[in-house]
């Protein structure tokens, strides 16, 4: 009892030092009016008014007064204003000292807190931008910032902000086209409602893709040409910049088609409303050499400046050789041209800082990096499971926070800033993360998923929806099977599930709590088809007693209780009952038969529920095949085989090099942290393109790398004879303890075996290194290159 005293004592000493040391507790902005400036022209500030008072309604009910004038009588005001800006009310707002402040600069702005202690409910909250783009961030800080939900909203009544953006491109793709996974079903003011919400989080620009894709998607609400000036209007009307993305998928060397496309543009350029930027990407798609691509470059800078005198025309470099990129530098560097903005950097371009480098200053240089994507991809995930790769595939709900952050700090600083690739609403928090990033690359990432977690979900939520985020990242981390923490993923978005239900109808935790869900089932699956495949070699190893038909018979009885017996429905169910509320709600097509997905590769998650996380397919086929041969001995030896591949006895060795719970020999060299690009050492790939995603090959060679850093072997016999087995595409130059080894067997295609017989005196002291020497394969397109799927080190 003396101690709770003391307790409570020490708490009202606190508080009354907390008053007297200034601290004024948090702001009620419940029944705050809101004023603006009379007479704004800037686009920004004259939406910056609306944009607060229309979300704060749609979070809290409340529908804030919005005027020109100081009310006489009001609990609290906030007031938005430029800098300098004439009103009314000019003398009241609170002036900055110094010259150097972040807030003097182009898009910065300062949030004041005045309290007048006379009056304690005629508190003031400033938002004062250095300009129209700085009032209108400054409004999306202060929604960041505020605590709200139904019927109430609150601000801390010590916040002081005075901030500027590092980077003045900040800015992501939303093309509307078949491609997309949720765009194409967007109506014009679903657009305009995500590109508020991207500019609240500090995005500066748009990048629409007019022309490519020529499909109309079958759940488009309007007309492609007229999505495309809506997104102009949606842009011009906020004072954001609008980029469009105009590749030249054709050969400039004909001319007709050629002036076709010029006057193509040029019409659209007439009919945007706002146009700032035209991005041509040089490869991906596009392969006109740099002769022919820079003068049609200049003439769609003449027709672009007919209607928009300001815009500018921008170029990568992606997919060029060598000899293409010298060309292209030596153009710009000897004759500087003046119609070209800057440079674009995108998957498959030059090095950013060796671009940076050759390029004139006078040249900005801009960001083009692939957010969306997990596999085939600028940015694939480093080391993922294989049953991830078979079933999320490559464009998942992906919020990879931490990871991107890495990315982002490793190359931002040689560009200008960025303009991510984006095909859908799957990179909504990577969106957020790189927009605040853009703007403070120092910020904890930790903290801008908190303020994502309080501005889409609400303040008491904050903290859980942030580590929800991080926990939702980590499930991708190593092997699934040994990775528990799966669960308690789920058991955290369940958690938020049951305790506020109402978030049930926001789109962004519908598919968040799906990728919880599908997380955990896919996990579960995997344990059990494990199981299933572990008791199905078990079985083969009977074949000798019972008979090859008779144990091939009893293998597959066992396999095929994955389908027979129904696994874990309710789960199942709930993926597919929040899949079709994101259909609903926001498009999300994670079915290409159900919603409409443009392929299987494109967000299709749904179509991979029950996709063998096993070998059952494969040895289906293969036990088809084995009953084909003529005798009893065949048949056994061929069982033999495949009971053993993963097993292959004593003192031998086996590796799944595309798997990273079944490669414990492979050298894993510098991470994706140092190496976001693997541009210097080669990371896991995922084949899942093959056959829509259904291939029937083994697993194992449906995930690979091209040549792994090497495999590292102990324990070794060192009396013993050994070969080593691979598997893989292509015929890979290999050593043993540095030195080149001779093939007794050849085969260049998947499946089949190469073997390399080792020296017995490189095992004489029961190690073993084997490494692989690069091949030229720069002439073949990248899906063509050799790789190394598994590897035997056998002793015979």
């Amino acid at each position: 009892m003396r101690r709770l005293l003391i307790c409570l004592a020490f708490c009202v000493v606190v508080g009354i030092a907390s008053d007297l040391l200034g601290d004024p507790g948090p702001i009620d902005l419940s029944r705050a009016a809101v004023v603006v400036r009379e007479g704004v022209q800037d686009p920004s500030e004259k939406m910056a008014g609306h944009l607060f008072v229309d979300e704060v309604a749609k979070r809290t009910g409340l529908r804030l007064r919005l005027g020109n004038t100081w009310p006489a009588k009001a609990n609290t005001v906030i007031a938005i204003c430029t800098r300098g800006g004439k009103s009314s009310w000019s003398n009241l707002v609170p002036r900055s000292e110094g010259k150097d402040l972040p807030e003097l600069k182009p898009e910065g702005f300062a949030i004041r807190v005045v309290r007048k202690p006379n009056e304690p409910n005629r508190d003031v909250v400033f938002v004062i931008g250095v300009d129209g783009r700085g009032v209108i961030f400054g409004v999306g800080r202060l929604l960041r910032e505020m605590s709200w939900r139904r019927g109430g909203l609150a601000v801390k009544g010590t916040l002081d902000v005075s901030t500027s953006p590092t980077y003045p491109i900040r800015g992501h793709q939303l093309g509307y086209r078949h491609t997309a996974n949720s765009y194409d079903a967007w109506t014009p003011v679903q657009y305009e409602q995500y590109i508020r919400e991207l500019i609240v989080f500090g995005a500066n620009c748009i990048e629409d893709i007019p022309f490519q894709d020529a499909p109309s998607s079958p759940v488009m609400p309007v007309a492609r040409k007229v999505m495309n000036l809506k997104v102009g209007e949606i842009c011009a009307r906020y004072g954001i910049d609008h980029w469009a993305w105009t590749p030249a998928d054709f050969s400039l060397k004909d001319a007709k088609r050629r002036q076709a496309e010029l006057d193509r543009n040029e019409d659209y350029y007439r009919s945007c409303p706002r146009l700032d930027h035209v991005f041509v990407p040089g490869g991906d798609p596009g392969d006109n050499p740099v002769e022919l691509l820079m003068p049609y470059l200049k003439d769609l800078h003449a027709r672009l400046v007919k209607h928009h005198p300001k815009a500018g025309v921008w170029v990568s470099l992606q997919g060029f050789s060598p000899g293409q990129v010298k060309a292209f530098h030596d153009i710009v560097n000897q004759q500087k041209p003046g119609w070209l903005a800057g440079v674009v950097a995108g998957p498959s371009s030059p090095p950013i800082p060796e671009t940076r480098v050759r390029l004139p200053r006078s040249y900005r240089l801009r960001w083009y990096p692939d957010i969306t994507h997990c596999v085939l991809s600028q940015f694939e995930v480093h080391y993922w499971d294989p049953a991830f790769a078979l079933t999320l595939g490559r464009e998942p709900v992906n919020p990879r926070p931490v990871e991107y952050a890495g990315v982002f700090r490793f190359w931002a600083p040689h560009t200008d800033g960025f303009l991510t690739y984006s095909d859908g609403i799957n990179d909504d928090v990577n969106k957020a993360v790189w927009s605040q990033l853009g703007w403070s690359p120092e910020r904890d990432v930790r903290e801008i998923l908190v303020e994502y977690g309080r501005f889409f979900f609400g303040s008491k939520v904050g903290e859980a929806v942030a580590d929800g985020l991080l926990a939702l990242e980590y499930n991708w981390k190593g092997s699934l099977g040994e990775n528990p923490c799966v669960l308690g993923a789920l058991k955290l978005w369940q958690q938020l599930e049951k305790e506020y239900p109402e978030l049930l109808d926001d789109w962004r935790f519908q598919v968040h709590l799906m990728r919880a869900y599908y997380d955990a089932y896919v996990r579960a699956r995997l344990l059990n088809e494990t199981r299933l495949e572990k008791r199905a070699m078990a079985v083969l190893g009977e074949a000798k007693q019972i008979g090859a038909e008779a144990a091939m018979d009893k293998a597959l009885q066992v396999l095929s209780r994955s389908e027979s017996q129904p696994f874990r429905p309710k789960t199942r169910r709930r993926i597919e009952e929040l899949a079709e509320a994101a259909f609903r709600s926001i498009g999300l097509q994670t079915s290409v038969k159900r919603y409409h997905a443009r392929n299987a590769e494109r967000g299709a998650v749904l179509d991979f529920l029950d996709r063998p996380l096993n070998n059952r397919w494969w040895l289906e086929d293969e036990f088809a095949e084995i009953r084909k041969l003529g005798d009893e001995k065949s048949k056994l030896a061929r069982l033999e085989v495949i009971r053993t591949w993963e097993h292959p006895g004593e003192k031998s060795f086996y590796d799944d090099i595309g798997h990273v719970g079944k490669s414990p020999h492979v050298i894993q060299t510098e991470g994706a942290n140092t190496d976001p690009e693997m541009v210097r050492h080669d990371g896991f790939s995922h084949s899942t393109h093959w056959n829509g995603g259904m291939s029937r090959r083994r697993l194992s060679w449906l995930h690979h790398m091209r040549w792994p850093a090497g495999l590292l072997y102990e324990g070794v016999d060192p009396t013993a004879d050994y070969v080593v087995r691979l598997t893989g595409k292509g015929m890979p130059k290999l050593r043993a303890d540095g030195e080149l080894l001779k093939p007794s067997k050849t085969s260049e295609n998947i499946g089949e075996f190469k073997e390399y017989p080792i020296p017995k005196k490189l095992t004489a002291d029961g190690k073993l290194k084997l490494t692989f020497d690069a091949i030229d394969e720069s002439r073949l397109n990248w899906r063509q290159h050799s790789h190394v799927a598994e590897v035997w080190v056998l002793k015979r």
